[in-house]
């Protein structure tokens, strides 16, 4: 089988060591069939997508939607090479699964609207599927509902035009959207679990998704039910594509 292809944009080593297992394991994929790029490190390579099964990519700091004289030289940067991989990636319609920033890269490239208005705190969720979610295979085996981890200063407000809404919560109407037939990009993190988050909250403790002396608290909430469920997602993307 052909590698998967994770983009990540996680300049912290541990949570970026953290969240390449979590997809490697998650995924049902050995290591080596993970071919991982850290774009907050150096220029996206050339990238020739005959030779990946598909293309996942992670979550990370950057937000799309703030003005563009408040990012960094990276996330310009970043952001730069997205659209330039976008291109190619949407007029194939090659199989890409974007979590949490998947949201900001194909949403906003493809002509949604990401904005501030429906963020959410770090912490628990519901999501809901809508009745095209429960049809989509990448959905195969959930629940109409189920808890997911979620943490994210900006959303999507409008989809893009064309776009298939797959699943929302009582926060943020966009969860989850599909572009095409086989692009797809969640709000929530489905490969993330507690022992992850716990992690992240750490790490991220004062990068303003809550007050550091916080931190503690926000775990114990994270903690008041189970989340197992959506990773189910990326072992659907992974058995759906692997070719």
């Amino acid at each position: 089988m052909k590698p998967f292809l994770l983009l990540g944009t996680r300049a912290e080593d541990a949570a970026a060591d953290s969240e390449y297992e979590a997809f490697c394991r998650y995924g049902g994929l050995p290591a080596e069939q993970v071919h991982r790029v850290r774009l907050e490190a150096g220029p996206m390579p050339a990238i020739d997508l005959d030779a990946y099964s598909g293309i996942l990519v992670g979550g990370g700091p950057f937000n799309s939607s703030d003005p563009d004289a408040q990012k960094s030289a990276v996330q310009l940067r970043v952001e730069r090479e997205f659209v330039t991989l976008l291109d190619e990636v949407v007029e194939r319609d090659f199989p890409f699964l974007g979590a949490c920033y998947g949201v900001g890269t194909l949403g906003t490239y493809a002509g949604g609207v990401v904005d501030r208005r429906y963020g959410e705190a770090v912490g628990l969720t519901t999501v809901e599927l809508t009745q095209e979610g429960l049809a989509d295979p990448l959905l195969a085996g959930l629940p109409p509902a189920f808890t997911a981890f979620v943490g994210h200063k900006e959303g999507m407000r409008a989809l893009p035009p064309g776009a298939v809404r797959l699943a929302f919560s009582p926060r943020a109407p966009v969860q989850m959207f599909r572009l095409r037939s086989h692009l797809y990009a969640t709000q929530f993190h489905p490969e993330l679990d507690l022992a992850g988050l716990t992690q992240r909250v750490e790490v991220y403790r004062d990068y303003g998704y809550f007050a550091a002396s916080e931190a503690d608290d926000v775990v114990t909430r994270a903690a008041a039910r189970p989340v197992t469920w959506p990773m189910r997602i990326l072992r659907n993307f992974v058995e759906l594509y692997g070719r």
